[in-house]
């Protein structure tokens, strides 16, 4: 079935900022599929014995945007995808983390950033400074965030990030460049950092 064009997303927002629950229904029922399959692409090569699946992600994530009144406050399609991964990050971060606590592991590898998605899910990310690196990416440079979390999360590609964020794919290109690059620096400093440390 072809997506309904992005003006009903839009639509359905607006309603749901006036209190309407039934349109709240209606935009999981039109997104729930899309949200599936970027849910899919942030779990790719899941252990097989891992509990978490892309459908209890989704449902987890739209819980906690419900639950924090989130999609009462996003004008448009692009606010709420980019709300949805940002939401399914957190419970990932959560799940890891729990997952980290029950079973420490000993030392780290250097990862490519572009390898994440998968060595998060097998645990040999350090959860917590990823999410402090992404936190602080945030702070200096949304954009970049922006596309780190829809190309690592989200499973897009560059032209899709593109078209999602309504930004020229060459500045996109160039933002992913320079945020894995900071992103790689930060994680080794910290790296280096927890080997001073414990030496």
């Amino acid at each position: 079935m072809k997506p309904e064009p992005d003006i009903h997303i839009t639509t359905l927002l607006e309603k749901i900022q006036q209190g309407n629950k039934e349109a709240e229904n209606q935009l999981v029922e039109r997104v729930y599929g899309e949200l599936r399959r970027l849910a899919g692409h942030m779990m790719i090569r899941e252990r097989p014995n891992h509990t978490l699946q892309p459908t209890a992600l989704v449902n987890e994530a739209l819980i906690r945007l419900a639950d924090d009144r989130v999609l009462s406050h996003l004008p448009n399609k692009r606010y709420f995808f980019s709300a949805a991964v940002l939401a399914m990050r957190r419970v990932l971060v959560d799940h890891a983390r729990q997952r980290s606590a029950q079973k420490r592991q000993g030392s780290r590898r250097r990862i490519p950033l572009d390898d994440y998605p998968e060595a998060l899910a097998q645990g040999d990310v350090d959860v917590e400074r990823l999410d402090a690196a992404l936190s602080e990416l945030e702070k200096l440079n949304e954009r970049q965030y922006r596309v780190v979390m829809l190309r690592f999360f989200g499973g897009l590609s560059m032209p899709e990030i593109a078209e999602q964020l309504d930004i020229s794919l060459s500045t996109i290109e160039s933002d992913w460049r320079i945020a894995r690059a900071w992103l790689r620096i930060r994680m080794e400093e910290e790296d280096e950092s927890s080997r001073m440390a414990t030496s």
